[in-house]
């Protein structure tokens, strides 16, 4: 469980839709199969959002306003310094419950699952988030080139029935990255320059500009970009969601 978080915990209400614990799940599964249920993406990464379409769902984007620095500062005062998994669970909670009345007030209110994400990347035992300036993205990849790292990318479901949230769940991936060794200063300058690594955790991406600079990942790469879409389907089925229910693509 994430730690920090005031409020109601989603976790332990009573969960609808069926359940994947009783014998009978596939057919309670068939019996909703025409329910129509969105996937609100509680984020504005345009890498969660092309993963996502890429697995057959076209969420509605409804960006989370979440102090993520006040956020972990107050769960630290609390109850002491968090691992990343600690970290990104704890942020991808808080932006998920940060839509809520967004969501009970839009058309989507009746039948919804609220998604949300966060990464954080760790080398050295050491938590690495968005660089934000190209000084600190050049020096992160300096100390990673040639190197292996973790990249941590928490997820946070909650379902909504009715305006209400009725039940939630979260879950941590993670995946190994390790970086070319034979990547240049000069290389490294340019990539800094395209601005693509200040805004994402670790300051590279595997979808974009950064795949020419990684040699191997080990896991799902999509917990790399930001968002485990297996990880998602075992939330959703944890919930007595039917995956193909989020197929509108």
């Amino acid at each position: 469980m994430p730690v920090g978080l005031t409020g109601p915990d989603w976790t332990r209400l009573d969960q609808t839709g069926p359940d994947p614990t009783r014998p009978d799940y596939t057919n309670q599964t068939q019996s909703i199969a025409s329910l129509p249920m969105r996937l609100i993406l509680a984020s504005t990464s345009p890498a969660r959002l092309a993963t996502l379409r890429g697995a057959g769902i076209e969420p509605v984007v409804m960006p989370s306003s979440v102090d993520e620095d006040e956020v972990v500062a107050q769960a630290e005062a609390l109850s002491g310094t968090l691992g990343p998994s600690e970290m990104v669970l704890l942020l991808a909670r808080a932006k998920a419950e940060a839509v809520i009345a967004g969501v009970a007030a839009s058309a989507y209110a009746q039948d919804a699952l609220i998604l949300g994400g966060d990464s954080a990347f760790v080398l050295d035992e050491e938590i690495f988030g968005k660089p934000h300036t190209p000084e600190r993205a050049t020096a992160r990849w300096y100390a990673q080139r040639g190197r292996s790292g973790t990249l941590y990318s928490g997820h946070w479901l909650i379902q909504v029935a009715d305006g209400v949230p009725v039940a939630a769940t979260g879950a941590v991936a993670s995946a190994e990255v390790t970086f070319a060794a034979d990547l240049t200063d000069d290389e490294i300058a340019a990539y800094v320059a395209s601005a693509e690594p200040l805004q994402v955790a670790g300051a590279f991406t595997i979808d974009s500009l950064g795949a020419a600079f990684i040699d191997h990942i080990s896991g799902d790469p999509s917990t790399v970009i930001g968002i485990s879409v297996p990880t998602v389907r075992r939330l959703a089925r944890e919930l007595g969601v039917f995956w193909p229910n989020l197929w509108n693509r």
